[in-house]
């Protein structure tokens, strides 16, 4: 798991989105937001992740949060992908993996008895203050955009 824990400020990050902007961490000042992480576009999972917080990104919105979704994918691959499930969410391009690596995410996995690098499926919120608030873990996909916004909904108003 990831070397952050809750209460920790979040890591600096600056990283190019598909929608022609960049968000830093200093543009949250004074929000929420609610970074997610997944390994790649246009497969099953991230799929299915990519629509269900895209389905709720109004819910996110009308309580003042930033949500971003984040891969190792690039920009075009992002557009791509946006347009091809008609997502609402703004991906956030980070080939280089340098955010994916501050968050503590880039991680030895093992899948079928094969062991390889590759991103630990996270999701952040982080606090109007710049602290993590919360660390959920994407056990199961689906649902998981549903569990983020309900541990949202926990926190204190002024957090």
């Amino acid at each position: 798991m990831t070397h952050l824990k809750e209460g920790h400020a979040a890591p600096d990050f600056s990283i190019a989105r598909d929608d022609g902007t960049t968000l830093a961490k200093a543009d949250l000042a004074g929000r929420r937001a609610v970074l997610f992480f997944y390994p790649e576009d246009d497969s099953g999972g991230c799929v299915d992740e990519n629509q269900e917080f895209s389905a709720l990104a109004g819910e996110f919105a009308a309580r003042d949060t930033v949500l971003v979704g984040i891969s190792p994918d690039t920009i075009d691959s992002h557009v791509k992908f946006r347009g091809k499930y008609g997502l609402a969410t703004p991906l956030g391009a980070d080939p280089e993996r340098t955010t994916i690596e501050a968050f503590g995410l880039w991680q030895l996995k093992k899948l079928y008895g094969r062991e390889f690098m590759g991103l630990v499926r996270t999701s952040f919120i982080i606090d109007r203050s710049g602290r993590i608030a919360r660390i959920i873990r994407a056990t199961r996909i689906k649902g998981h955009a549903a569990k983020v916004l309900a541990a949202l909904d926990a926190l204190p108003p002024d957090q």
